[in-house]
């Protein structure tokens, strides 16, 4: 799939921008705050209808405007696509073929987008929560029943962490709408856990793949999957794994009364990456650890063309900047005549271009866009 043009109306630093994109590959060039990552953040937020950089959507729309509207033509295998993406203070809306559609989850998916940016290098050393949101943007465009879980069990844990709350202030002492609620998230994580087992079993192995072909080396690189109760393992399905929760939650139940929150389940599981079998938090170099990150995100791009039966599109910002000349090469052999490709830098010297054939090139200034060539 590719993605043939993008229209703004006051988004961001953009007041009204269309622009007409080349199959294979985008570069937009300009000086810091001119408006590239913005660009980059509109076309993810068309795929996702989530910004990569904030969970303030007021912050999308233009300073001054009460609304700003995203849409863009998608080619795909079989057919074209509309999209249509509107942010306001009364929320967000979309349209697919000028259809409005009745949840954001029948939206997601239309357009498959893989992003990466210097953040993403954390990826290995960072916050068990860059992980998990990893996990879950990936995973839930690739699989919709994923998304819809997901979604379920943060309803669900939202209303029963606040319902824990209520019992630790003495509010109520009904512990048997806990027991409801208890059910009612075991069985919505259950569902979670058991998708990212089956989906990161392919994410390992294209990985792994990823990791020999860039690195030149001869570590194996592994992917485990650290729940957050103990004895879930991946050979699990999900009626185990429902009852490991509910065992869980009621031998945690004293220490989450007291604490008013829920312990444990999707929300506290984690990745861990191994070298040879080594935590590479811990034994891995720099430059391995960005060699991880590099091949997590190479393998998206595979795991979703498994999955839905054709590649993403691909997102760089900024990222060239922050990659050796070597590690620069590896990332556009691997991806070169897979994706889409949209490329923010400050400078084109330096980097291994000559790889791309003739790419399409975008100049940005205080949100003004012009084409080259």
């Amino acid at each position: 799939m590719y993605l043939q043009n993008l229209t703004l109306q006051n988004f961001r630093n953009f007041s009204q921008l269309k622009i007409e994109f080349d199959p294979h590959v985008n570069i937009f060039i300009g000086k810091n705050a001119q408006g590239k990552t913005n660009l980059l953040e509109a076309i993810y937020c068309l795929a996702l209808t989530r910004s990569q950089r904030t969970n303030n959507e007021k912050e999308l729309i233009r300073l001054g405007s009460d609304f700003a509207i995203l849409s863009g033509q998608a080619k795909r295998r079989h057919q074209d696509v509309v999209l249509r993406l509107t942010l306001s203070k009364q929320g967000k809306r979309a349209w697919v073929n000028q259809v409005l559609q009745p949840k954001l989850s029948k939206y997601v998916g239309q357009l498959n987008a893989v992003l990466f940016s210097p953040e993403d290098l954390a990826l290995v050393k960072g916050a068990p929560s860059i992980r998990r949101r990893f996990l879950d943007v990936e995973f839930g465009q690739a699989n919709p029943e994923y998304l819809y879980f997901s979604s379920k069990y943060r309803q669900v844990l939202q209303q029963r962490n606040n319902y824990l709350k209520q019992l630790q202030a003495g509010r109520s002492n009904d512990q048997l709408f806990l027991d409801v609620l208890s059910d009612q998230l075991a069985g919505q994580a259950a569902e979670v856990i058991s998708r990212r087992l089956q989906l990161l079993q392919f994410l390992t192995e294209a990985a792994s793949t990823a990791y020999r072909a860039i690195s030149a080396a001869s570590e194996e690189l592994t992917v485990k999957y650290v729940p957050s109760v103990a004895g879930i393992s991946k050979e699990a399905d999900t009626d185990r794994i429902y009852e490991q929760l509910r065992q869980a939650y009621a031998k945690n139940r004293p220490q989450e009364l007291r604490l008013g929150t829920t312990l444990v389940g999707p929300h506290r599981d984690d990745l861990h990456f191994l070298l040879d079998g080594k935590d590479a938090r811990q034994f891995a170099s720099q430059g391995q650890q960005r060699t991880i990150a590099l091949s997590m995100k190479l393998a998206e791009i595979d795991l979703m063309q498994k999955v839905t039966g054709e590649f993403p599109l691909l997102l760089l910002d900024d990222v060239m900047s922050e990659l050796d000349q070597k590690r620069q090469g590896d990332l556009l052999n691997y991806i070169h005549g897979k994706t889409q490709t949209f490329i923010t830098t400050t400078d084109l010297s330096g980097i291994s271009w000559e790889i791309m054939k003739q790419p399409q090139i975008f100049h940005l200034a205080a949100g003004q866009v012009s084409k080259e060539g």
